[in-house]
């Protein structure tokens, strides 16, 4: 876990191996999330092409070759050439003059992905770094010695200079570290793995900053946490579906063969499978409201988001992205833009708008099953009291106000981060991707609906449980049944009002954990 010192991570059965293959979210996620250690691929002939590309580059700057970022100033400064008694200092400026990120820190798990991205981006060897660097960066997440990276600073130009400086600052023994439960020095964490700092080569410093594994790692974590939404907010209109006595005759096949929308198709699936067994009746309406009739339309468009999203996450966690590349088998120096993060700004753009429609659409089914004149028949505000009781009692009334506030939340933060492009470091980085503030901005909707689901899961709990308590004949089907048992287990019925903070905190960090996506997986 987090925080703990993995001296044999490298040797689990379930190490994620880096170098000469494709890389996948759930990779990352296993790192970053699950505790899995990472280990280099052993294939010879992968490291001696990774040695190869620091060779060539050693051997070409020693015939007075001009490298950008290597024996010249940085950015706009490329026109000042370095003196070659200075280009081994270069490295350590770049990392120094670049420690001035600011807001929180990241937490381990992002850190870990930041650290598996940027690791797997040099693996592929274009980058002219020598094996040791790679060694050192899986050394940082086996032995989970995890820089503390301040989360605000990047423009998602030329990567993530500034937050990326941590990790290099890491691997060079400078700046604090979070390592064996206590933040420390860099320098003390790898002497007490018997180790020296690393001295970084000549264009080591760039090739660990010169990317976009900061805005990369976060998406891989940010599109799990979406996927794992979408599947429950499907869960929890099933069951509003239920307590609301709704018809399950909104969701049939034929419906969605109409409109072939794959991803609306296959929420609807999953709702058509949680109703299994109830019977269809009209109930009290013909048509149920929007917001449990249309619910798979609206998870849909999540759903289908995530396919291209993948696409373009997983495309960029498997590319060279800094500058300039180093080709090893034509030895040539190239000096391009990959590290322009467009496609993660775009992708980050697009995944949170579709998950703040999830937190708009459980809330708006919250608001119904709270309300008396739209509930079909359940206590006002959900209160459970019995009858003398009632009128002090309010039930899920302040719970549904904070689903309210927390959706308005999201939905302000669907503004797209990349159409806020700055010129900056004198108009050499004049078009710039923002592409980590668009992964922060999905980060803090994807925690802001996991907040309204967490509200919603034990509003529609606790009416389920009414609407069995005041007709016993009603059926609820087995997946939802356990799904009840599941929830009741953090947060008992509601009988008599009580503060609904700590429940309401532990149901979140189960749904962003992916406690009922692995439930729901299992059964």
């Amino acid at each position: 876990m987090p925080g703990t010192d993995l001296k044999d991570a490298a040797g689990k059965a379930n190490a994620v191996v880096f170098g000469d293959r494709h890389l996948t979210i759930e990779d990352v996620v296993a790192v970053a999330r699950d505790g899995a250690g990472v280990r280099l691929n052993d294939d010879p002939a992968w490291r001696e092409r990774i040695a190869r590309g620091a060779e060539f580059l050693r051997r070409h700057l020693e015939t007075g070759a001009t490298v950008y970022g290597v024996n010249t100033g940085y950015g706009d400064a490329c026109i000042v050439d370095v003196p070659m008694a200075l280009v081994e200092d270069l490295p350590l400026q770049l990392m120094r003059y670049h420690g001035c990120g600011m807001g929180e820190y990241l937490d381990d798990p992002s850190a870990l992905a930041v650290i598996a991205a940027r690791l797997n981006s040099l693996a592929f060897g274009l980058s002219g770094v020598r094996p040791v660097l790679l060694e050192r960066l899986a050394d940082l997440i086996n032995h989970r010695m995890l820089p503390r990276i301040p989360a605000e600073g990047s423009v998602g130009a030329s990567g993530d200079l500034t937050p990326l400086s941590y990790v290099a600052a890491a691997l060079a023994g400078e700046r604090g570290v979070q390592f064996r439960g206590a933040l420390c020095e860099a320098r003390d964490a790898w002497l007490a793995l018997g180790r020296e700092p690393l001295t970084l080569a000549p264009k080591e410093g760039l090739a660990l900053m010169n990317g976009t594994a900061v805005m990369t790692g976060l998406a891989c974590l940010a599109f799990t946490r979406a996927a794992q939404l979408a599947r429950l907010t499907a869960r929890l209109t099933a069951l509003a579906t239920v307590a609301l006595d709704g018809r399950a005759a909104h969701f049939d096949a034929f419906i969605f063969e109409a409109k072939p929308h794959a991803g609306q198709g296959e929420a609807a699936a999953w709702i058509r499978s949680d109703l299994a067994g109830r019977p269809d009746t009209p109930g009290h309406r013909l048509q149920d409201r929007y917001s449990i009739r249309c619910a798979p339309h609206v998870i849909g468009v999540a759903n289908d988001a995530l396919t291209w999203i993948r696409r373009d996450i997983e495309n960029e966690l498997n590319s060279a992205n800094d500058n300039p590349l180093i080709d090893p088998d034509g030895e040539r120096v190239l000096h391009g833009g990959n590290f322009y993060g467009g496609h993660i700004a775009f992708a980050m753009d697009g995944l949170k708008t579709a998950v703040a429609n999830l937190a708009d659409l459980m809330d708006r089914q919250l608001a119904l099953l709270v309300d008396d004149r739209f509930n079909n028949g359940l206590p006002r505000n959900l209160t459970g009291a019995t009858s003398e009781r009632a009128p002090i009692n309010h039930g899920f009334k302040a719970v549904q106000i904070s689903s309210s506030a927390w959706t308005a939340e999201a939905l302000k933060h669907t503004m797209p981060a990349s159409v806020f492009s700055r010129s900056t470091e004198a108009h050499n980085q004049d078009k710039v991707s923002m592409g980590t503030i668009a992964a922060r901005d999905c980060l803090r909707v994807l925690q802001l609906t996991e907040q309204v689901a967490a509200a919603h899961a034990l509003a529609t709990v606790q009416a389920a449980r009414l609407r069995l308590r005041g007709n016993t004949a009603t059926v609820i089907p087995a997946p939802l049944a356990a799904f009840m048992d599941d929830v009741a287990a953090t947060s008992p019925f509601v009988d008599e009002d009580r503060s609904l903070e700590h429940e309401l905190r532990a149901m979140a960090k189960r749904i962003a954990a992916g406690d009922f996506a692995r439930a729901q997986q299992e059964k």
